[in-house]
């Protein structure tokens, strides 16, 4: 049985991983998660192996760095630098200037279908953004926890996401309307403790998530249904 949860509150996606993020009104959700969402990564030229991204939990001045110029395909072409100074994305200039702040050689590289941890799509209540910002004294800002879709929840609980895992969320109540199976709740790591406008680190934060859900704020999804998302939308959960 199918039932209305909440709506769509923000839609962002993050052109490169683990710099800043883009808020947008419209998406496309594809196979692939959101249109343009993490589809460059800065890779680490000594570390082969299967993860070699260079990531903010490693070099937080990351997150200072915002892709503002995008092709046709939404994949960057530009990127602003934290001192103001607009770069080519695959120019030698900012995989130095990274290179340099994290102290090993590093480029910019894209991949087709994106660059993820652990699914295409992330999800986020907002009440429980909201609730562990309040708990570890800071002010409340959804951007530490980089999801894809935040989720204005009609029964405002904190981790109410943790009870939709096997299910199926969509967008909209049509039948063909895109949708997303749940596969897995988000644990948590340093990126939550990063300001996202200073990179200051304030371990209270992830320290909160783990004492107030065992670590976990957010849940993952696999795409099962392709389609247009907007701000406002009602969402339906099933399944469970």
């Amino acid at each position: 049985m199918k039932r209305r949860i909440g709506k769509i509150k923000k839609l962002t996606r993050y052109p490169v991983k683990s710099m800043a993020g883009f808020e947008m009104h419209e998406a496309i959700l594809g196979w692939h998660g959101l249109d343009g969402d993490r589809r460059y990564g800065v890779r680490q030229l000594d570390k082969p192996g299967d993860f070699p991204w260079l990531t903010a939990s490693r070099m937080p001045e990351l997150l200072l760095y915002k892709p503002t110029e995008f092709d046709e395909s939404l994949f960057p072409t530009k990127v602003l630098s934290p001192s103001g100074k607009m770069m080519d994305i695959t120019g030698d200039e900012l995989s130095a200037e990274i290179g340099e702040g994290f102290g090993h050689e590093v480029e910019l590289m894209a991949l087709k279908h994106g660059i993820f941890d652990d699914a295409v799509i992330s999800l986020i209540a907002a009440n429980t953004a909201a609730h562990i910002c309040n708990e570890a004294g800071v002010i409340g800002d959804n951007r530490r926890f980089r999801a894809n879709i935040e989720i204005r929840c009609d029964e405002p609980t904190p981790f109410i996401e943790d009870n939709w895992v096997g299910g199926v969320i969509s967008f909209g109540d049509a039948e063909d309307a895109p949708a997303v199976h749940i596969t897995k709740r988000d644990i948590r790591c340093k990126m939550i403790s990063l300001d996202p406008d200073t990179a200051g680190h304030n371990p209270m934060v992830l320290r909160t998530a783990v004492e107030l859900n065992d670590n976990n704020a957010g849940v993952y999804g696999t795409v099962i249904r392709t389609g247009r998302l907007k701000v406002d939308e009602a969402i339906f959960l099933s399944g469970v």
